[in-house]
Parts: structure tokens; C-alpha cells; sequence
């Protein structure tokens, strides 16, 4: 009978823990409730920009509540269906608030094309005000999420955060220009500049949860660089069959099969491959043995 050693280190990582969360349900209070203030604002004031941060805050209120139900659902323990849990859920979430991201800027850029063929009279004074209020509200909510980026889940929340904070930058500015020397094309121009740089992280947020849904090697590993290293771990003559990808946000995991000079060794070795995966935030690794020569192992 032929006999395959499979030998596992589980790490659960922090994927949906309450600190996470809580985070998350702060700011999805803080950014729905002053949304609110910023549309009625924006209405009253007449600035493209300050409603675009509204339309900003309103959308990253509903990408919170999404990141806080992924972050709830990857909390949960596997299951006989989904033994590896639901961390995948993180995934999702930041693929989706990607594209809602995406659908923000594309609905910015076709205002501001607009204003600028028919320009709006703006309250430049009404506007710099709420949007000093809005850029305080929004730093100390991207402050809270900044703590969880190595989580894409998070990564993504963080991501909506950070386009409003630009989007109170510019909204500022337009409003301070607007009172200032009555130059009305500030505004769409400022929103178009916001949406840009909104534009590239959103589309790297995009590449990196497709990538993770597609079970890529995640992009901060070099898996050529730690196969050597795994190799090069005493008593390993080789190591082939290596794959790494992403389990959640943040919890990667690893296969690969191993040749060794003897089997008895095995227990040291496998310590020395699990400190090389931890080296690199792999949190759970299998690792199959196989002795010299390569004929299949046997029990009697």
C-alpha cells in the first residue's frame, strides 16, 4: 500500500476579526451620515465637486457595509462544503467595490464635461466650509482603515476613504478659487483631476482581486526566489510542484512536494519549510514528502 505524508500548518490570520470590524461599522456611520450633509450642501452651493464627494461618500457608505458583510462572512469557521472557510467573500468584495469605484468616476467625468459647456453658478464660501468639515471627517475615517491594508478587503474600503479625502481637497479648493476670483471651470476641472487618480487605484484594486479570484500567486511573492529558499532548506535535495495563492485578503496558502535525502529527517525538515513559509505571511502550508530514489513509498 502506498503511503502519501501530508503535513499542514493552519493560520487563520486576522480575516474578519471584531477589531476589523468595528472599524468598519465607524466609519460606515460616520461616512453615511455626513453624505447627507455634503448632498444638501452641494445642491444648495451649486458645486459639481462637492457633490461629487457626496456621491463619493454615498458609495463608499454602501462599499463599507459590503466590506464589513465580507468581513463577517470570512469570519466564519470552514465547513464540510468549504473547508478552506470563506475568505474568498474579502475577495469578492473588493472586486465589486472596484467596479462600483469605476461606475463613480465614469459618472464624474460625464458631469464635469458638461459644466464645462454650461457652467453653474457656484456658493464658493457655502462649499469650502462643509468641505473643510468633510476632509476632517474623512481623514480620521481613512485613518481607521489604514490600520488593516494588508487586507484587500479593507484595501478596497480604504480605497473609497481615500477618494473622498481627494475629493474634499478638491472641493476646497474649488470652493476657496470660486469666492475668491469667481473662476467657475475650477470646479469640473478639480473633479476631473480627483477622478483620474481615483481611476488608477481602482483599476489596480481591480487587477489585484481578479488576480486573487483567479488563484494567482499573490503579487508580493516571488515564487521562483522562495522556492530556492524552500530548497535550500538542509536535508531538501529539491522541491517541485509549489503553488501559492490567496485564501482570503490577507491568508495565503501553499502546496508542494519535496524531496528529501531521508525520511527519518523528516520532522526537522518539515520545521525548517514551515519557518521558510511564515518568512514569507504563508499561513497555511502542505508539504508532501518524497524519498530518494522516486519509486512511490511503502508500508508493510
Amino acid at each position: 500500500m502506498s503511503a502519501n505524508h501530508h503535513d499542514h500548518s493552519h493560520g487563520q490570520g486576522s480575516a474578519g476579526n471584531p477589531g476589523q470590524r468595528r472599524r468598519l461599522l465607524v466609519a460606515l456611520g460616520l461616512t453615511w451620515g455626513f453624505a447627507a450633509v455634503e448632498a444638501v450642501a452641494g445642491w444648495q452651493g451649486g458645486s459639481l465637486a462637492l457633490l461629487a464627494d457626496a456621491g463619493h461618500m454615498v458609495t463608499d457608505g454602501a462599499a463599507l457595509g459590503l466590506a464589513l458583510l465580507a468581513a463577517w462572512v470570512a469570519a466564519r469557521p470552514p465547513s464540510a462544503r468549504h473547508s478552506y472557510g470563506f475568505g474568498r467573500a474579502e475577495l469578492f468584495a473588493a472586486l465589486i467595490n472596484a467596479l462600483a469605484m469605476l461606475a463613480v468616476v465614469a459618472g464624474i467625468g460625464i458631469e464635469a464635461w458638461s459644466r464645462f459647456a454650461a457652467p453653474h453658478p457656484i456658493d464658493g464660501a457655502l462649499v469650502s466650509t462643509v468641505a473643510v468639515v468633510g476632509l476632517a471627517i474623512n481623514l480620521f475615517v481613512a485613518w481607521l482603515l489604514s490600520q488593516g491594508q494588508d487586507n484587500l478587503n479593507m484595501r478596497g474600503a480604504f480605497l473609497h476613504v481615500l477618494g473622498d479625502v481627494l475629493g474634499s481637497v478638491a472641493a476646497i479648493a474649488s470652493g476657496l478659487v470660486v469666492w475668491l476670483t469667481g473662476w467657475t471651470p475650477i470646479d469640473p476641472l478639480l473633479s476631473l483631476l480627483i477622478g483620474g487618480l481615483v481611476l488608477a487605484s481602482s483599476l489596480r484594486l481591480l487587477r489585484d482581486a481578479l488576480h486573487g479570484l483567479m488563484d494567482g500567486v499573490p503579487f508580493a511573492i516571488n515564487i521562483a526566489a522562495l522556492g530556492r529558499e524552500l530548497a535550500a532548506v538542509p536535508g531538501v535535495v529539491e522541491v517541485h510542484d509549489l503553488h501559492v495563492w490567496a485564501l482570503s485578503g490577507e491568508r495565503l496558502a501553499l502546496t508542494a512536494h519535496v524531496r528529501i535525502k531521508d525520511l527519518a529527517d523528516w520532522p526537522a525538515v518539515l520545521q525548517g519549510l514551515r519557518h521558510e513559509a511564515a518568512e514569507h505571511g504563508i499561513g497555511h502550508a502542505t508539504f508532501q514528502p518524497e524519498s530518494l530514489p522516486w519509486e512511490p513509498l511503502t508500508r508493510h
